[in-house]
């Protein structure tokens, strides 16, 4: 059986996969000078990738997306989905990590990593207090 804070940061990083995998495109996104002159806002969120006009167009570029300001557009370009992709595969490396070696009864000092995962989660229904004591 699994330990439940084992149990519960599996699910929530399969909810963080899903909801990346949910979205068709865009995949990356950024701020900062696009290839349209009229995208020079710094609260205009690119995306990638290109869309085409037309079936037969072969010009790609960016796509924009206007945010209300430009401190959430960098908010928004630095929680891309490729990046929260990446942050989904560290995650669990660490929690099978974390579970293979209780599995083979050597978690060391290891304990103390999962309950930094879970913080994150920790308005989540499911999420235990105990597992923000050792947070202090």
């Amino acid at each position: 059986m699994d330990d439940p804070i084992v149990a519960f940061l599996r699910e929530r990083i399969a909810e963080d996969e899903a909801g990346v995998h949910a979205l068709v495109e865009p995949h990356e996104w950024h701020t900062g000078p696009g290839d349209d002159p009229d995208w020079e806002d710094e609260s205009t969120v690119y995306m990638w990738p290109p869309e085409f006009h037309t079936p037969y167009e072969q010009d790609k570029h960016w796509r924009g997306l206007t945010a209300s300001n430009p401190a959430l557009a960098a908010h928004i370009a630095r929680h891309d989905p490729a990046r929260v992709l990446r942050e989904v595969e560290a995650k669990r490396r660490i929690v099978e990590r974390y579970a293979w070696l209780r599995e083979h009864g050597d978690t060391g000092d290891a304990a103390w990593v999962l309950p930094l995962l879970a913080a994150p989660y920790s308005n989540h229904a499911d999420f235990r207090p105990e597992w923000s004591s050792g947070l202090g």
